[in-house]
């Protein structure tokens, strides 16, 4: 007795929990004698040699799955199963299966009590199975097609390759043509949970089907159809009429125009697939959004190669007689242009920078940044902003050679500060918009520093000297009627807090230059004054004052230390309400300790040096004058040469520099320290000798160190 044949693929579970196809053939139930019992028997079907003789045990457990599958677990506990092509048939072998068990073949499982289901649920998505036509009496049946296989990560692998092979996915779009010609409502919004299904896999291989000159309005069509709205949206009505692509300075290259077309299209897909997005949903289609980007890279590249084009660009934008729109256009259109380029990688960044530069981008923004027009400023601002990102060190060189040929109030940084200051708008958006390339513009940390140029002081340099006083106007503005008789009322020191916020940012830089300029220039004395004058009033400029000086305390930056001490100590030592300037007196004589702890090792290490070297001295002084006895006075052939070398020494010692670093160096740079206070080791030279070690405590020098022009370059440390 056996079944009718229904053709199947055989599935054997692996050692590694997957599923490898082990041929396909036809199958049917028989009774087998030897096996005693009714089997499964599969036969090739390329030779009819036997893949499979399952005998059917009563306490087999057996499931059908999806209506095409039925998995099972062999007597040697081998996880098998049948993939069907055709749900018929498997229902007619599950029946067999059913009656020789006497289970109910309406139910999914033969035995019960038993929870072995799980492993069964993600198996053979390799299976071959069929995927109906698209034609018109298909659409119900091609939506639950895809919908069974949305259902898993492995489906949707599956899905994805049968998408991939053949033209299945154009056939499925020019359905679509022929169901919105004939109206058929329900058909199109089964279409569109296909389409929006499909893009939701995020497979760039589908992506290069669906966005195809030949497909992508298709798929926009699809979208408009959304189930969950009584009228159809109009996508494609706006993208080929509301927004028509416009070029303000003609494109020659045809491959260009077609990635810029499609690169919109597919953005506003993205913006319709976005809508629908979860707050949980992060990193949402990461392929779509790098499909995207290459076709950004692939635009800007194209672009770039083309001189002409951009010879053309600046042209017009350097024409001061043209049209305020068409002016406009231009750079919206170089705006779009910009944000395209974020694409790029750095080194592609820089170049493309540079030859904005060299074609004249920045004269034209500090042109039209000046223009009364709320649109215009908005664009250049923005390109500002693009362009100081790219690398702020090719705008620094721009803005400091600009030195040599402009006006303070025409240099770029000033029109751009003059911009910020300026802005009429209640919420400061321009000035905001503005504030953030400017503060990367005068970032230390992003400042070049090389073994040929310092950009960091060059730059500096330039700012304080040609536009600091610009930037700080208003700020002087606000505090210029605080200044009566020196002093600090009760009411005009309300707008002291911001002051000290300026010098509290300028103390967090830990900047040894800044630090430098600031003991120079006895910055500190207004603020203490201040302070002073605040009283025993407990308030924000109170707590801002004490802040500052907590901070210089617990990152025990020395050089302030030092400097805050010895100039202001007497004005804050009845304080006693907080610790702050105790400790600094506190940090200040440790300081001093350690430094009289150095002096005296190297006093000693000198004396020990000196002492030996004078027992040597005394006993070639000895030795010398013995010999010196037995030689004829007035007979010594060399004598001339050895005057000569006699006075040359001599002038030497009288022209003494910085001296080596040998042994007898180190006496002499004692000495120094000593400064010959009775321990008869001062040598005569010593005045003459600086000490290697600059102490911030070092009296003599303090007064001579202050009226030195500071330090062209210094290394970035800590103070």
């Amino acid at each position: 007795m056996a079944g009718g044949q229904h053709p199947v693929k055989l599935f054997v579970m692996n050692g590694d929990g997957g599923w490898d196809c082990a041929g396909k053939g036809q199958v049917s139930t028989i009774y087998i004698e030897r096996l005693e019992g009714m089997c499964l028997l599969v036969q090739s079907e390329s030779d009819d040699s036997v893949i499979l003789e399952s005998k059917i045990n009563l306490d087999t457990l057996y499931q059908k799955k999806r209506g095409t599958l039925i998995v099972w677990t062999d007597a040697e506990n081998v996880n098998k199963a049948l993939s069907f092509q055709h749900s018929e048939s498997c229902q007619e072998i599950w029946e067999e299966i059913c009656q020789v068990q006497g289970k109910d073949p309406t139910e999914e499982i033969t035995q019960y009590g038993l929870d072995e289901t799980g492993q069964f649920d993600e198996i053979l998505e390799d299976s071959n199975i069929e995927s109906p036509d698209c034609e018109l009496s298909t659409v119900a049946d091609l939506a639950d097609f895809f919908n069974s296989f949305f259902v898993s990560p492995n489906r949707k692998e599956r899905l994805i390759r049968i998408l991939e092979n053949g033209g299945y996915l154009k056939k499925l779009l020019e359905l679509f043509q022929i169901c919105e010609n004939m109206h058929d409502t329900e058909a199109l919004h089964h279409l569109y949970n296909i389409v929006k299904g499909v893009l939701l896999l995020d497979k760039t291989s589908l992506f290069e089907i669906m966005f195809s000159d030949e497909c992508i309005m298709d798929v926009i069509g699809c979208l408009e159809y959304d189930p969950a709205l009584a009228q159809p949206e109009k996508h494609r009505e706006f993208i080929t009429q509301s927004a028509k692509f416009k070029e303000i300075v003609p494109i020659t290259n045809s491959e260009v125009k077609k990635k810029i077309h499609q690169t919109y299209r597919v953005k506003y897909i993205r913006d319709m697939l976005l809508s629908t997005r979860t707050p949980r949903e992060e990193n949402f289609l990461p392929s779509l959004t790098n499909f995207i980007f290459l076709n950004k890279t692939d635009i800007v590249s194209m672009l770039q190669e083309d001189d002409t084009f951009f010879s053309e660009v600046f042209t017009q934008l350097k024409d001061k007689t043209m049209a305020d729109d068409k002016r406009l256009e231009l750079l919206i259109f170089f705006k779009e242009f910009c944000e395209f380029s974020q694409a790029l990688y750095p080194q592609s960044k820089d170049t493309l920078l540079k030859k904005f530069v060299r074609l004249g981008i920045l004269p034209v923004l500090k042109n039209v940044m000046s223009v009364d027009d709320f649109q215009v400023k908005q664009a250049a601002t923005a390109i500002f902003a693009c362009l100081v990102e790219y690398n702020p060190s090719i705008i620094r060189q721009f803005a400091m050679d600009e030195d040599q040929e402009c006006k303070d109030d025409e240099l770029l940084i000033n029109v751009v500060i003059e911009q910020m200051i300026c802005d009429t708008d209640p919420e400061l958006s321009g000035a905001m918009n503005l504030m953030a390339p400017l503060c990367s513009l005068l970032d230390p940390e992003t400042m070049l520093i090389s073994s040929y140029e310092y950009e960091r002081s060059k730059f500096l340099n330039f700012f304080y000297n040609h536009c600091m006083h610009n930037l700080t106007a208003p700020l002087l503005s606000t505090t210029e009627k605080d200044k009566e008789d020196d002093g600090f009322g009760p009411d005009q020191n309300r707008n002291c807090p911001s002051v000290v916020r300026l010098m509290r940012k300028m103390i967090g830089l830990k900047d040894p230059q800044y630090n430098h300029y600031i003991i120079r220039g006895n910055l500190f004395e207004p603020i203490v004054n201040a302070f002073l004058a605040n009283g025993t009033r407990y308030n924000i400029l109170n707590s801002a004052i004490i802040e500052l000086f907590e901070y210089i305390n617990v990152e025990n930056i020395k050089s302030l230390t030092v400097h805050v001490v010895k100039k202001f100590y007497k004005a804050f030592e009845s304080i006693e309400y907080v610790q702050t300037f105790k400790n600094l007196k506190s940090k200040y004589e440790q300081q001093k300790d350690q430094q009289s702890q150095v002096k005296q090792t190297l006093h000693s290490t000198a004396y020990r040096d000196t002492k030996h070297m004078t027992v040597k001295k005394e006993i070639c002084f000895n030795i010398d004058t013995r010999e010196e006895a037995m030689l004829p006075v007035g007979n010594d052939p060399d004598g001339d040469e050895n005057l000569m070398e006699s006075k040359s020494t001599e002038e030497n010692e009288n022209n003494v520099g910085p001296p080596k670093i040998t042994s007898s160096s180190v006496v002499r740079v004692a000495s120094a320290f000593s400064g010959g206070a009775g321990d008869g080791l001062s040598s005569p030279c010593s005045s003459s000798v600086t000490t290697l070690v600059d102490y911030p405590d070092d009296d003599n020098n303090e007064e001579h160190r202050e009226d030195k022009p500071p330090p062209t370059k210094r290394p970035n440390q800590s103070s």
